[in-house]
């Protein structure tokens, strides 16, 4: 199975610019070792389970919870049987419809 997970979560109450803290939920990611692109509005991260997923949700809360009195999160999921690499498959399935994109 594949679930794509997509979110942002960050502190609302840390000013115009968050990236200090976006940065510990992505070293967390990497760390854990999952398949992960960060892009300019959020973070998508492939899981095997949605368990696994839904714990990547509490682990970055958990990260930010002791920097702030509010976190803001929005978050999406597209879970596929007997799927797998669908983060790299997706992009490459374009990529042959219409030649190499940016990433």
């Amino acid at each position: 199975m594949s679930v794509l997970l997509e979110f942002a979560m960050f502190p609302t109450d840390k000013g115009a610019s968050v990236s200090e803290y976006v940065s510990k939920i992505i070293l967390k990611i990497k760390n854990k070792g999952y398949n992960y692109k960060l892009t300019a509005m959020g973070t998508i991260v492939e899981t095997e389970t949605l368990s696994e997923a839904l714990q990547v949700i509490q682990e970055s809360y958990n990260v930010l919870e002791p920097f702030s009195e509010r976190v803001y999160s929005s978050v999406k999921f597209d879970i596929r049987k007997g799927k797998s690499n669908c983060l790299e498959q997706k992009i490459s399935s374009i990529e042959a419809k219409i030649g190499k994109i940016n990433t």
